[in-house]
């Protein structure tokens, strides 16, 4: 095998390997429907996948009375728990994370997901033996603060020099940038190819299988 460029290859969930932006868009309208609140657009609610659930509630409603923001978490935990067992990895994930550990690569997971989200939605789909670390929203700053990288280089002992960050959102780019590692973006997500490459990637996958391939020639 070619000499390696990174060591370290961390993942967002939501949209990058979990298929699972359309039914956040939805949970997000439907808990804003409860409160009967304006219902934001599915562009507008797709943007803020990615960021904690408190930051992201304030992105997609910022015009509404704060006292409104604890109450839309609640909601949309309620929407996404009755339904989060219907989502499942995109295709061709599984065998992509098997392949990068098999090979040697630290993998990690930095979400905007909840640590009991993250952990059920990895056991779901039994993939927490391929990762050696991972860090949520709800531990630490948001995206795209740098903190999750700085503390998951930190954690195992890597250089952040040599650390890839992919994702579908630019705030998945925008915290690698901020932290000063390389980026991958995807475009299966929920922000659009536009937007990702203004971030500048270093390269932006249509497909799983395309992020396969550039991971096994590049990383």
């Amino acid at each position: 095998m070619a000499r390696k460029q990174f060591d370290l290859i961390v993942f967002d969930w939501d949209g990058t390997l979990m298929d699972s932006t359309l039914t956040i868009v939805k949970c997000i309208q439907a808990a804003a429907r409860d409160l009967s609140l304006p219902v934001p657009r599915d562009d507008a609610a797709a943007h803020v996948i990615g960021l904690g659930l408190h930051e992201a509630m304030q992105a997609v409603l910022p015009d509404i009375d704060p006292a409104y923001y604890p109450r839309m978490v609640e909601r949309y935990r309620y929407h996404f728990l009755s339904r989060d067992h219907e989502i499942s990895l995109f295709p061709g994930v599984h065998d992509m994370l098997q392949e990068l550990s098999q090979n040697g690569y630290f993998l990690a997971v930095a979400t905007g997901k909840s640590r009991v989200g993250l952990n059920r939605a990895m056991n779901d789909v039994k993939v927490l033996s391929l990762f050696d670390a991972t860090r949520c929203a709800d531990e630490t700053f948001s995206k795209p603060h740098p903190a999750m990288l700085q503390e998951l280089t930190r954690e195992l002992g890597q250089d952040m020099r040599r650390t890839l960050m992919i994702g579908d959102t630019t705030h998945d780019l925008l915290m690698a940038n901020n932290a000063g590692a390389a980026s991958v973006a995807v475009q299966y997500g929920a922000h659009p190819a536009d937007q990702l490459a203004a971030c500048n990637p270093l390269y932006s996958a249509q497909t799983v299988a395309e992020l396969h391939q550039w991971l096994s020639e590049h990383a």
